[in-house]
């Protein structure tokens, strides 16, 4: 079986829990800028992560989830974002991941808080909206993905593996 880990980073967060995820994986396996993909269909699963940009998948990340999730295509998500994991609007940014990945198969999903970059950071303090203002205020992605979120990442890749029919 031949896997791929392809991702967009823009801060180091994603890329992190991609080279977590890599790391699990035996076998003939890759790992790379989702932009830097020549041909996905060489590959009998793909790991695909994507930071959360305005409460959901920006314009690149659904362009290579419509790229890349196409019928017959095993795919497993993984997201970083920098909310709380018990932040009640996430399940509802999450699932538009599911929604821009669902041409393909897809048997895993992962997601996990990463830290916040400054310019967000500013850009919600400027915001108009009250609770972007507090959110920055009490941001706590500092260190994050922590090496907690990393073993998670860890055992997603393996679940993954098991699920798509390879021994991890």
């Amino acid at each position: 079986m031949r896997t791929l880990v392809a991702y967009i980073s823009e801060t180091g967060n994603t890329k992190k829990v991609a080279q977590a995820i890599y790391d699990e994986i035996p076998g003939e396996k890759d790992l790379m800028p989702i932009c830097d993909v020549p041909d996905s269909s060489v590959y009998d699963l793909m790991f695909m992560g994507f930071p959360v940009h305005q409460f959901g998948p920006d314009k690149k990340a659904t362009m290579r989830m419509k790229q890349h999730c196409v019928p017959g295509r095993k795919v497993a998500l993984f997201v970083t974002h920098a909310a709380p994991e018990s932040e009640p609007e996430l399940p509802e940014w999450l699932a538009k991941f599911n929604e821009a990945a669902s041409g393909a198969e897809l048997v895993g999903f992962f997601d996990c808080q990463g830290q916040m970059s400054m310019p967000v950071k500013l850009v919600l303090r400027l915001s108009r909206d009250k609770k972007m203002r507090d959110w920055a205020k009490i941001d706590g992605s500092q260190g994050h993905p922590d090496a907690s979120s990393i073993a998670k990442a860890k055992k997603f890749a393996k679940e993954v593996l098991e699920k798509a029919g390879q021994k991890g």
